[in-house]
Parts: structure tokens; sequence; C-alpha cells
């Protein structure tokens, strides 16, 4: 899969395509900073993330999550790709879990707000694609949560 994809054309998984950026800062919120990417399976169903985090969730920190990736969502936020060079990307505070994979020159999606400012509510180096609009998505659901291996959770996710 390219960066966790099944189909890159398929608009669902689009969708949840950036579902999966929002659901990484929604995360990083909830539960802290601590909370890093490790991987995920995106396809036309649903979203498969993994991400560092010791304990399993609470019924109460799965609730905030979705609460707040559905909230980002009802707000309709501008997604907005900017290129620049990976120092500029990182000095911005943009995310990338991969750096290894990236050349000089980067793509950042921005939610809701230029690189530059503090009201993006995500800022992640990605090659995309993504939706113009966080209210193309519908409503974010957690599935599952489950420990994927030592100190990394996995959830699963829809779109509904």
């Amino acid at each position: 899969f390219a960066g966790g994809l099944a189909d890159k054309e398929d608009p669902q998984v689009i969708k949840y395509h950036t579902t999966a950026h929002l659901l990484d800062a929604a995360l990083r919120e909830v539960l802290g900073e601590h909370v890093h990417q490790k991987g995920s399976n995106i396809t036309a169903e649903r979203v498969r993330f993994d991400f560092t985090h010791l304990a399993k969730m609470t019924e109460e920190e799965k609730k905030a999550t979705e609460d707040l990736v559905n909230k980002w969502i009802k707000e309709k936020l501008e997604v907005v790709m900017v290129e620049t060079d990976l120092e500029t990307a990182k000095k911005h505070g943009a995310l990338g879990e991969f750096e290894h994979k990236y050349g000089n020159k980067v793509k950042i999606y921005t939610i809701g707000g230029p690189l530059e400012s503090r009201e993006a509510v995500s800022k992640e180096i990605c090659g995309g694609p993504h939706v113009k609009n966080t209210g193309e998505l519908g409503h974010f659901r957690i599935k599952k949560e489950e420990s994927s291996s030592a100190g990394v959770r996995r959830i699963k996710a829809v779109l509904e």
C-alpha cells in the first residue's frame, strides 16, 4: 500500500486518509504529545491506525477522541497542501513520522489553517490525496481499540 492506502483513486479511501490525520491530531490532544503514528491501513470500508500509547483507552478517552474528530468534521475545515523544505515544515510544527522516506522538498497537508498558523488542527508531511474540506467526511465512529504490539495501540474506525 502506498502510504497505507489501499486505493488512492477511491473517493472513500481519500476520505479515510483525511480522517486518519484528524484521528492522529485528536489522539495527541486527548492522550498527550507522546502519541506518534506507527502505521495505518486504509480501505474503502475503514481506517486502521496504529499509535504509541501504553494503556488501553478508556471509554471516556474513546468518546473524547470521537467527539473531537466529529467536531472538526462539523466545522467544515479547509484542507490545504503546501510544498516546502523539510526544515521549514518542522519549524512550523508539521508532523512526519516516516522522515527517512522524504526528500528535501515535502508536501504538507494542513487542516483548519495555514502552515504558519496555530489555528490548524493538523499539520502533516504527506503525499496525499485528501478531501478539500472536512465537511465531506460524514460521522466518525471508533469501532475497536486494541493492542497491536508492546506499547502500540490500534484503532479501527468508520465513517457513517
